[in-house]
């Protein structure tokens, strides 16, 4: 057990190593290898009796100390200047996929049980990322299969939208949307810390290991706190009330110069987060993912693409450009780490600063929204 424990640790440190040695196996994405390694290793190896049991413990965990790393970075302060009508864009597309994703989960209620389910993940990952993602998955108990199909889904169907974002969207979405007029910017975009597989070097020198402990330390705090405050609430609301806290405190911790200056905390979290991913893939069984899932493929680019075609009507409605609406919508569908590729595509640098805050921001509110909209959803439907 102790052997299979340090694979799940250990075995992203290598992953990463070798994404940032090859740019194929980069472009396949370090997540997305832990999952499949982890299937593998969930369906072709033979597992000791009790590793359910260390599975829902690890996949729990990780998440849990993820996330205030994740959140300890931020800069709230700044993004009031930074993001202009970015920040307008990022409400509409927030305001747009919760509805989408709840008009959804009605369309599939007779088909899928717990579509509220559904419908808290979407929301979470369409306006953060994947660490939301996880984080839902664990506050609202989804079936680790159902999760692992969603999310092998969600990569195909981004695919398709990359494809026509980086491609032919600005000429298309010119004849809808005003065009871009350069402006001034006030902030360096190197400010802002994001899952860049090139980022995660000199995390080994000493100096940075000292801050990375302490920092991991407080995670740690921050995990015994809101767990012995979520034990004066209900059971049936203890985990979501502790992934609320998390996120709460993890926010909060950020507006303490000293620890928002810990160089690499979001590239740990990260870290733990593809610890999280191996571990969860290997609670998967293939069998269930072979023939596919076509209630659950239509939900995803019900989604997708419905968020994309209404908030290019908001956009148009409050007169948003076409290269701010294609980065913002970009960091909510697709996290910010696209947010670079697209802007290159697009032949303007000048919008990256807005594509990473928004996601960040993102990052920030998607637990919230993910979890309470499931919840409403639930007893609303």
């Amino acid at each position: 057990m102790a052997i299979l424990i340090g694979f799940y640790v250990l075995f992203p440190l290598l992953v990463i190593f070798l994404c940032m040695k090859s740019a194929f196996l980069d472009k396949i994405g370090a997540v997305l290898i832990c999952y499949i390694v982890g299937a593998a290793l969930g369906n072709f190896m033979i597992l000791p009796e009790n590793t359910a049991a260390i599975q829902d413990s690890l996949s729990g965990a990780s998440i849990a100390i993820a996330l205030p790393l994740l959140l300890f970075s931020l800069n709230v302060k700044a993004w009031i200047k930074m993001a202009g009508k970015a920040i307008l864009s990022m409400v509409g597309a927030t305001i747009i996929i919760v509805a989408v994703a709840g008009a959804g989960s009605i369309l599939i209620g007779e088909y899928v049980s717990d579509s509220w389910k559904l419908a808290g993940l979407a929301i979470g990952v369409y306006t953060g990322g994947t660490p939301n993602l996880a984080a839902i998955k664990t506050a609202l108990d989804v079936d680790p299969t159902i999760y692992v199909t969603m999310h092998t889904y969600d990569i195909l169907i981004s695919l398709i939208y990359i494809i026509f974002s980086i491609t032919i969207a600005q000429k298309v979405m010119n004849k809808f949307l005003l065009k871009f007029k350069p402006s001034a910017l006030s902030c360096d975009s190197s400010e802002i810390e994001i899952e860049n597989i090139s980022s995660y070097g000199n995390m080994l020198n000493w100096p940075v290991i000292k801050g990375l402990l302490i920092a991991l330390l407080l995670s740690l705090i921050i995990l015994g706190t809101a767990l012995g405050i979520s034990g004066l609430f209900p059971k049936e609301y203890s985990t979501v009330v502790t992934i609320l806290l998390i996120t709460t405190l993890g926010i909060a911790a950020s507006f303490i110069p000293k620890i928002q200056k810990i160089t690499k905390t979001f590239q740990l979290g990260m870290y733990i987060v593809l610890i999280f991913c191996l571990v969860v893939g290997s609670m998967a069984r293939i069998q269930d993912l072979v023939h596919i899932n076509w209630v659950l493929l239509f939900y995803i680019s019900f989604c997708i693409f419905g968020t994309f075609i209404l908030h290019a009507l908001f956009c148009r409605i409050m007169k948003i450009d076409t290269d701010t609406f294609i980065v913002t919508s970009m960091a909510a569908i697709c996290s910010p780490p696209f947010v670079p590729m697209v802007a290159s595509a697009l032949n303007n640098k000048q919008i990256i600063l807005s594509g990473l805050t928004t996601g960040i921001i993102g990052y920030a509110v998607g637990n919230y929204l993910g979890i309470s909209f499931a919840y409403i959803f639930r007893y609303w439907f």
